[in-house]
């Protein structure tokens, strides 16, 4: 059975990178993340259009890159993250997240009992096709099954420690396009009200012992909130990374065209 080497390295204290799957339904693209060294897939079930047998390609290959598969739900259904995971993705990320009893509630469909609600319904793709007792892949999934809550809202952050405290979140991730939205300065990323509250929620990350994580919409983003403490760091997505260096690489020939001869 596979470890989570994200949820490894977070619990020796390192920060780990990360990019979106949003737009291409191209099951290589986890391949090419892996083999650049990024630690995690960011797979968008929310505002991606992939379905379910797409995202468990994307998973599939994934795992048998090295690179941890992490899906976003739309909502926060058990049917959603269930199937998810049976489809033997790593970890779950739930969106727009602002009330504590229904987190509490999302937060155990992901670990089987008696740490949460779980439903056992194990596939051998899962589990490597390997022989495993009941008691084995209980212990395996909870340990290796990483929960990712946003904070996407005003009305989260004011009532982040007590999302905080609840049992079995390990990462809070920032929302910040739809925070700066709901802040009122949409779009102005380094907004000093915008970098305080987003500050202030790492801070009581770490007293809470819940890992602060931010998905950003590009390099210099991602490495100004790594160096602010982050350490669960989403850099842009596969459609923004082709575009950038599309640009570049088209940029850089005209140069060349424009140098040449007649």
């Amino acid at each position: 059975m596979r470890v989570n080497q994200t949820r490894e390295r977070l619990a020796k204290g390192e920060t780990v990178f990360g990019c979106g799957l949003q737009c291409y339904r191209s099951a290589e693209i986890p391949r090419a993340f892996a083999a650049a060294g990024f630690d995690y897939v960011f797979i968008d079930m929310e505002h991606g259009s992939f379905d379910l047998e797409t995202v468990q390609d994307m998973i599939n290959a994934s795992m048998g890159a090295g690179i941890t598969p992490i899906v976003r739900v739309a909502e926060l259904l058990y049917s959603l993250v269930a199937r998810l995971l049976d489809a033997g993705a790593q970890g779950i990320i739930l969106p727009r997240v602002e009330d504590p009893r229904i987190l509490e509630e999302a937060l155990s469909w992901m670990r089987f009992p008696p740490e949460g609600k779980r439903g056992y319904g194990v596939n051998p793709t899962m589990i490597g096709y390997e022989a495993r007792s009941f008691p084995e892949i209980i212990a395996h999934q909870n340990r290796n099954t990483l929960s990712v809550v946003q904070f996407e809202t005003t009305t989260a952050m004011e009532r982040a420690d007590e999302l905080l405290s609840l049992k079995g979140m390990d990462i809070a991730m920032v929302g910040p396009a739809d925070l700066s939205i709901s802040l009122g300065v949409p779009g102005q990323f380094d907004h000093p009200l915008l970098l305080d509250t987003v500050d202030r929620l790492i801070e009581k990350c770490n007293r809470h012992g819940v890992v602060p994580g931010i998905q950003t919409r590009g390099v210099a983003m991602a490495k100004m909130w790594a160096e602010r403490g982050m350490r669960f760091v989403g850099a842009a997505a596969e459609h923004a990374l082709l575009l950038e260096k599309a640009k570049e690489t088209v940029a850089q020939l005209r140069t060349v065209r424009a140098a040449s001869p007649a």
